[in-house]
């Protein structure tokens, strides 16, 4: 199943309908989101737009904390989700997305990659009070 990113279906500015004037495109289909959830490490390729290829991440147990103070990144488990202001239900799913707050054995620390699109999960290291 596909989505498309076409804006032939939609409404004019006048509010009149706009009737398509062909059929769709191959470039202009889409994909629905990858939700990153924690579980033991799942990597699926998908073909982008010129034969490029996008790893989406579907679980993870482990991401890449930078501690900008010290001046270290290590590998570390993911103990769990903290929140996700992205979307509410993504918050009450624990699903990983950029600017998820995630618990580590280092501390918590704020997702700064895009799991889903980029195959990997970056963070960096964060204060109680920024959580």
């Amino acid at each position: 199943m596909s989505t498309l990113h076409g804006d032939q279906h939609k409404r004019k500015p006048s509010g009149g309908r706009r009737k398509p004037y062909r059929m769709k495109r191959k470039f202009e289909g889409g994909s629905f989101p990858t939700e990153t959830v924690l579980g033991k490490d799942k990597r699926k390729p998908s073909r982008g737009r010129g034969g490029n290829i996008k790893i989406r991440l579907l679980n993870t147990t482990q991401a890449n904390v930078s501690n900008p103070a010290a001046g270290k990144t290590e590998v570390v488990k993911i103990i769990r989700v903290v929140r996700n202001s992205a979307n509410v239900d993504y918050n009450r799913r624990g699903v990983i997305t950029k600017g998820a707050i995630i618990e580590t054995p280092l501390g918590l620390a704020r997702v700064t990659s895009r799991p889903g699109q980029v195959g990997i999960v970056n963070a960096t290291i964060i204060s109680k009070e920024e959580a």
